[in-house]
């Protein structure tokens, strides 16, 4: 049986403050957490359209992260592999999925929607009873869920934060229903890892990491509301793309700026480029992606663009 849960973040801003906020966290998170040879390599980013959800942002990626992975599960895997994510965000409506180069049977995907309330909405996603029985939720706690001592810092506590641009935080016992504005992100998840032995540890721990994922990513989005507030969507897009190209020529070119300028150049010609919002955008008429029909059934770390 596949490992479903729903997680409801909230946060003290709006949606629409939120989709800045969130390519902002996601461009700076990876760009730190990108070594030579591991992170987030992209590989396609072009315009996409869906007749249900309107016009979109494809997105394809390779997170190198072979290093990062448990001992146990180094122990059986390949030094070089990657998960790859794809993603077609619909804002606020998103979908992504994750597959492993080195594992066909594993598979993580998602579905997400952004509301403004407090995470009081029961159905947000729509689902249907069969989905909605066998769904666990949880609440995602910035303030105070406990945050794993590696990545702990005390610039980044949001019960002691205050945003000298907005005046928003600390965050006291309670937040969530006191807080204006405020906003909740409803993200289903299921997590498949078809290996005999290896399934239940497996699922538990990635729904453990995606949970941690998320609280980390969240607790930064608010606490580096400073640095973003204010962005527009055009902004936030030139950031995003100096990130990407700086952790491209990481990953890909392992420090040295002519492979990176190449595989840049190629990607350029290729339609990717840095996420665009659906309005600015016209789907490609040589590739146009497909949303997958059950986005929340497998078909078959901190880096992830779901955060």
């Amino acid at each position: 049986m596949v490992l479903t849960k729903e997680y409801r973040i909230c946060m003290p801003l709006t949606v629409e403050e939120y989709q800045v906020g969130q390519l902002y966290m996601i461009a700076r998170h990876s760009h730190e957490q990108t070594d030579s040879g591991e992170g987030v390599e992209v590989v396609e980013n072009v315009a996409c359209e869906d007749p249900e959800h309107g016009k979109g942002q494809y997105t394809e990626k390779r997170i190198h992260l072979s290093s990062r992975l448990p001992y146990w599960i180094q122990s059986f895997i390949p030094k070089l592999f990657y998960v790859t994510e794809k993603a077609w965000n619909y804002y606020p409506f998103t979908i992504t999925e994750y597959t492993c180069s080195f594992i066909p049977k594993f598979s993580i995907s998602i579905k997400t929607k952004y509301e403004n309330n407090n995470g009081s909405t029961e159905n947000c996603l729509n689902l249907d009873p069969v989905s909605l029985n066998e769904r666990l939720i949880e609440f995602v706690d910035i303030a105070y869920d406990e945050v794993n001592p590696k990545h702990y810092k005390e610039e980044e506590d949001v019960r002691y934060f205050q945003s000298k641009k907005t005046g928003r935080g600390p965050l006291v016992e309670g937040w969530r229903e006191a807080v204006t504005p405020i906003m909740c992100s409803y993200k289903m998840v299921q997590v498949s890892f078809e290996v005999w032995g290896l399934q239940t540890k497996a699922e538990d721990l990635i729904q453990r990491s995606i949970r941690e994922i998320l609280l980390l990513g969240h607790r930064q989005a608010f606490a580096w509301i400073d640095e973003w507030y204010g962005m527009t969507l055009e902004d936030v897009r030139i950031y995003e793309k100096q990130m990407q190209h700086e952790t491209n020529t990481k990953v890909v070119g392992n420090g040295d700026p002519d492979v990176t300028a190449l595989k840049d150049e190629n990607a350029v010609h290729s339609g990717s480029d840095t996420i665009k919002p659906a309005s600015t955008s016209s789907t490609p008429t040589a590739h146009t992606p497909t949303t997958p029909n059950t986005p929340c059934t497998p078909k078959s770390k901190s880096w992830f663009s779901w955060s």
